[in-house]
């Protein structure tokens, strides 16, 4: 009998035939084991599977050259080099992943989730579902010091038995805007100068001062909470709000929440500055070595629950991303808890290739009208589709563990094609009577709500940009607000006065000694007091390097 791809005799490399070579017959698969004689699993072949008896040399006119321009060999080779790289995230370009799982408790809170949410992953204690993790820094570049200040991505790919749900979102538990219109600007503003290409404070407050939304924000991203000490001992939240869809269609607002169970540690500039000077992947080797010793990090998945109206009894719209929801009146409720246990094979294939998007929902679990989540939504799966490629959903890292069969065909880099078994391969339209796919049966009704209103620009009625920015500065230990101010005067010292004005009057807004603190600190800092904000943003240290770099370097002779 001829082995078949998966045939055992095919998995342990053996040959067919008469022992010359493979017996070719069937349909081979891109893991195919098949070697030709002389070969062995470890046979070094190009990407045709031809056996490669010199790996070391060109083909060359003597062995001097010139080289000739049939070297298939070395051209395949080089030109795979020269594409090693997809375009890299424009934000969430540093990250770190592992695998693990999420087990459900089958309750939320000490209520049965099936009042809130059909969603099948939570429906029964116990209940695991495999998940990939993917941790990140968001502006920085994809080799960028893990030290620095910035918000961490926290995204989650649930590979669920009804497909994927992506639950994407950061350590910190608001955003900066609350309008997806701003986005792009938002992320200009932190990136470099498109002229000098350097990342400044200026430009960060600039942006920032013209929106005062965004100072809830600036309460945290500018203390320690701005430099998370690694991943394993940070918070993750969804930052948006979502809604969990019953039975009967009927829906409620969610946000989520991680709690690390390792508990929460992080950083002051200068205990950052003196890790960056040592190791700047420090939280990408204490995720993987943790993991590889077996010192799993866990986090409980906890939810706020809120009903789906505009509670207009709240100071706040529930909607708005740059808000907290009051943990006294909607408690956290744990619903379950996810371990990472099992680190990537291959970084580039599992961490750089994994893609998420706000809109990968399963059933039981919907959209709010939150406005950054609707823009998020088109935008996380449109620039995956650019960045790894139409048929991204088709690599193993992103494709759900389930039966997927659909009419989307073709594209660059297809995989392969998604047919169903049986089906006609010549109809790839929906409806057919000639045996093609079919809609899925409907087990429980659409959430439908009612609009009614009229189509406008306009922000949001209450804005409240002050209030809780003002409480989490108060509810800051005191290192935490000394820390938040050094770093806001480093950043702000050799910035345009119109924008360190505003700054200080939106700090005031606030919280009176909020701006009290940076007036003064600016003032000092201008009449020639040291200031000690962290390098990254403080333009005054960032051009004392800069002079430090050729008067202490030393002298070398030509060569």
């Amino acid at each position: 009998m001829t082995p078949t791809p998966d045939s055992p005799q095919h998995a342990a490399g053996q040959t067919g035939g008469n022992g010359t070579g493979t017996a070719v017959t069937g349909a081979g698969t891109s893991h195919d084991q098949r070697t030709a004689d002389g070969e062995n699993a470890q046979t070094l072949t190009t990407r045709q599977g031809h056996p490669l008896t010199n790996n070391q040399n060109l083909r060359t006119v003597g062995n001097r050259g010139p080289a000739t321009l049939e070297n298939y060999q070395f051209l395949e080779k080089i030109s795979h080099f020269d594409r090693e790289r997809v375009p890299e995230r424009v934000v969430h370009a540093r990250g770190a992943g592992a695998h693990g799982v999420f087990e459900a408790y089958g309750k939320v809170g000490d209520e049965p989730i099936e009042k809130y949410t059909r969603a099948k992953l939570f429906n029964t204690a116990g209940k695991q579902t495999p998940v990939f993790v993917r941790f990140s820094t968001v502006g920085h570049g994809g080799h960028s010091p893990e030290t620095l200040r910035d918000p961490r991505g926290f995204a989650v790919k649930f590979y669920t038995e009804d497909g994927n749900w992506d639950l994407v979102g950061n350590n910190l538990k608001v955003f900066f805007i609350r309008d997806a219109m701003k986005f792009p600007d938002l992320i200009h503003s932190q990136k470099p100068d498109p002229v000098h290409n350097r990342q400044t404070g200026e430009r960060i407050f600039d942006f920032i001062s013209n929106t005062p939304e965004a100072m809830h924000m600036v309460s945290f991203l500018f203390s320690p909470w701005g430099i998370p000490a690694n991943y394993r001992q940070m918070q993750g939240s969804g930052v948006n709000t979502y809604k969990w869809v019953n039975a009967k269609g009927e829906a409620v607002l969610v946000k989520y929440h991680w709690e690390p169970l390792q508990g929460i540690k992080n950083l002051t500039a200068q205990e950052a500055e003196a890790i960056q000077a040592k190791n700047f992947n420090h939280a990408t080797q204490d995720l993987f070595e943790h993991i590889e010793k077996g010192d799993f990090p866990q986090w409980e998945l906890c939810v706020q629950i809120m009903s789906d109206d505009e509670h207009p009894e709240l100071d706040f719209d529930p909607l708005d991303d740059t808000k907290i929801w009051p943990e006294d009146q909607f408690p956290f409720l744990p619903v379950g808890k996810m371990t990472l246990n099992k680190n990537p094979e291959n970084y580039f294939a599992e961490v750089e290739q994994a893609a998420f998007g706000t809109g990968v929902l399963v059933d039981g679990l919907d959209f709010s009208d939150d406005k950054m989540l609707q823009g998020r939504t088109f935008s996380y799966s449109d620039t995956q589709r650019y960045r790894v490629g139409t048929n991204y959903l088709q690599l193993p890292i992103n494709a759900p563990k389930k039966h997927v069969a659909t009419n989307q065909r073709d594209g660059q880099m297809a995989y392969h094609v998604d047919t169903a078994p049986g089906q006609n391969n010549h109809v790839n339209y929906e409806p057919s009577s000639l045996n093609g796919l079919k809609e899925a049966p409907r087990s429980a009704p659409d959430h439908m709500p009612e609009y009614t209103g009229r189509l406008i620009r306009q922000t949001i009625d209450r804005e409240n940009n002050f209030k809780q920015a003002g409480e989490r500065y108060r509810l800051h230990e005191d290192w935490e607000r000394d820390d938040l101010i050094n770093n806001m005067v480093g950043a702000l010292t050799d910035a345009n006065h119109k924008v360190s004005d505003k700054m200080v009057e939106l700090c005031t807004n606030c919280d009176p000694d909020w701006g009290r603190r940076l007036e003064e600190g600016l003032k000092a800092a201008r009449a020639g007091k040291k200031t000690e904000g962290g390098n990254q943003y403080n333009e005054g240290k960032a051009a004392e390097a800069v002079e430090q770099a050729e008067a202490t370097a030393h002298d070398a002779r030509p060569y």
